[in-house]
């Protein structure tokens, strides 16, 4: 399957190439920003030191920033699993999005067409497992938002792309704000880590601070109806789910 992209080169990456078997994970970004071209003009700025491999824009067009094999500097301080600094074991999309500080709006049917096209390729080109699909929140929940609420996962299940819980709405809200143990508390929180999520934070030394943007961050992904960092009986069906997919 081929795809079309326009080529804006962005100076932002590694020179030394990588190897194939190296790429291991995708991570899915918004850009956060006012405007379309402000976004493209930081992605390519030298000084931003901030890079991607792929850009979305809002009419659904794609723009190759960093070829596949050069690492762009995309994810930061970041960690899922055993692996920290994902830069240099991922391939970042870039999504044109306002974001939560400029009035975060859903992104549009173009976008998400476009989205699930590259995605399927980059799958099937890397052989990327279903649950190394990541947004920035979940590889720095104590960073990031992005991609937030709003970016389609569901959809992306859909279209076989990626991990969901896939319970019926009647489920989930059966069991919303239904109260947890301290027993249940600790056994999401260790699944949390099973997933991937990493269990400390690189900027917050309270303990407490960095659970709840964890449970946020989870949240953000799997339950985007309610981001309270609060765990209910909801966030424990759906992670108990999630943990006991074969990947």
């Amino acid at each position: 399957m081929a795809i079309k992209t326009r080529i804006i080169y962005s100076p932002n990456f590694d020179a030394t190439k990588r190897k194939r078997q190296k790429i291991r994970f995708l991570v899915f970004h918004y850009t956060g920003m006012k405007r379309e071209n402000e976004a493209i003009q930081r992605l390519t700025q030298i000084q931003s030191e901030v890079g991607t491999h792929y850009y979305i824009k809002k009419n659904g067009e794609i723009i190759t920033m960093v070829p596949e094999l050069y690492t762009a500097w995309h994810a930061g301080i970041s960690q899922w699993g055993k692996y920290k600094l994902l830069n240099k074991y991922s391939i970042g999309i870039e999504i044109s999005n306002p974001g939560h500080k400029f009035g975060y709006v859903n992104f549009s049917k173009k976008q998400i067409k476009s989205l699930i096209k590259l995605t399927k390729i980059l799958i099937n080109k890397y052989k990327i497992k279903k649950n190394c699909l990541l947004g920035h929140s979940d590889i720095a929940p104590d960073r990031k938002l992005d991609p937030g609420e709003k970016f389609p996962w569901k959809i992306l299940f859909k279209n076989k792309i990626g991990i969901w819980h896939n319970f019926s709405n009647k489920k989930l809200n059966s069991l919303r704000y239904k109260t947890v143990s301290v027993k249940e508390i600790s056994l999401f929180m260790k699944s949390l880590r099973k997933l991937g999520y990493p269990a400390k934070s690189n900027i917050f030394k309270n303990k407490l601070k960095f659970k709840k943007l964890l449970i946020k961050a989870f949240q953000r992904r799997f339950r985007p109806e309610i981001i309270s960092g609060k765990i209910d009986q909801e966030c424990l069906l759906i992670i108990n789910k999630l943990t006991s997919i074969k990947v």
